[in-house]
């Protein structure tokens, strides 16, 4: 039989095996669909094309002695094996576009009523996963009866609606209530059906894709280190318009994919617009992304703190001439005791311990 007769009986089938294998993969990609709507946008054409291919292999005639049948059944097997793991490291890893943020004003994440009074506020990045650190890191800061949480982003893996109710409410529980959020790589190419409707439904606003807010005598920035941020661009023009209002350096800015790193990641030279632009104006910027603890000496008057190490896993740190403090095997959080003109920063372990001591100074606004 000749491999073109063979494919087309490969295609047309000879049982009732193709339509029973057509229908139960329809049936698969429906229940992903109805599971989650993201995990169908990342994973249902994974699910389609893997039903398809097994299907018209289990479909193919079958010859109990070899021959040139079973030998393009074979190579054909073969080849639908590739399409589909081709396909599924697409979906998995390949590259991933978001819809484009839609800017609103921020009535979601709110300054307190006394925006000078001291706070204490806490940092954690990567930390959404149910893990024993990131379980510990959640008691220890719900057990300082914090301000503020604000979360560096990434709720893994794929920023899915449920991912957010069981990754982060999860872990954080109550502390949901008080976090200002920054979403990560993982979550903003869905953050149309993660991230955006998960604060919406906790702070019964609008989600902003960036914002800013005052607690402690200093006003803290979140930017989007996964939208749109070069120049030109309308997150730029709006950071720009709220320096020129803010006055001072009593600024704190806080993104996922941070602009100075030892670690796995490096440094995220893309991020240089939005770090050009809080020179003068700022004086700390929080980031998280790579997996471990990091603080740099002070660049342009900026002081870049890597807060990833929320529980999720460990990057290795290299040696860097930069770094004033660095830990790649503790899981970790940031602590800030802000006042007006002022700020002391310890990293604390999950065990309590803290592992590094820094303090900053700013100039407030005139009035």
């Amino acid at each position: 039989m000749s491999t073109l007769r063979t494919l087309r009986k490969l295609v047309l089938g000879e049982t009732w095996t193709l339509p029973a294998g057509v229908a139960l993969t329809l049936l698969a990609a429906l229940a992903a669909r109805g599971y989650d709507d993201t995990l169908w946008r990342r994973a249902g054409g994974t699910v389609l094309v893997a039903g398809v291919l097994l299907t018209l292999v289990a479909a193919a005639p079958h010859r109990r002695r070899p021959g040139r049948s079973s030998r393009a059944l074979l190579a054909t097997g073969s080849l639908a094996a590739v399409v589909v793991l081709a396909a599924f490291g697409l979906a998995r890893y390949g590259p991933r576009s978001a819809p484009p943020a839609t800017p609103t004003a921020n009535q979601a994440f709110r300054s307190p009523a006394d925006t000078e009074a001291p706070a204490g506020v806490w940092a954690i990045g990567d930390g959404a996963k149910d893990t024993g650190a990131a379980r510990a890191l959640s008691r220890m800061v719900t057990a300082d009866r914090p301000d503020r949480l604000l979360y560096l982003g990434d709720v893994y893996e794929l920023g899915s609606s449920a991912e957010f109710r069981t990754n982060f409410t999860g872990v954080y529980g109550d502390l949901a209530k008080i976090t200002a959020p920054t979403p990560g790589n993982h979550d903003w190419p869905a953050h149309r059906y993660g991230y955006d409707p998960f604060w919406r439904e906790l702070t019964g606003a609008p989600t902003p894709p960036w914002y800013a807010l005052r607690i402690g005598g200093w006003r803290l920035i979140s930017l989007n280190s996964e939208a749109a941020h070069g120049s030109g661009s309308e997150q730029l023009r709006w950071l720009e318009g709220q320096l020129r209002a803010a006055r001072g350096t009593c600024t704190i800015a806080f993104w996922h994919r941070p602009r100075f790193s030892a670690g796995r990641h490096g440094d995220q030279d893309d991020m240089t617009p939005i770090w050009d632009a809080l020179r003068g104006h700022a004086t700390l910027v929080l980031s998280g992304h790579d997996h471990n603890l990091q603080r740099f000496a002070p660049v342009d008057g900026l002081t870049q703190y890597v807060i990833g190490a929320g529980g999720k896993s460990h990057y290795g740190l290299s040696r860097d001439q930069r770094l004033r403090f660095g830990d790649d095997r503790a899981d970790g959080a940031l602590h800030l005791a802000l006042r007006p003109g002022a700020a002391a920063l310890e990293v604390v372990s999950a065990a309590g311990r803290t592992l590094d001591r820094s303090s900053a100074r700013c100039r407030p606004a005139t009035r």
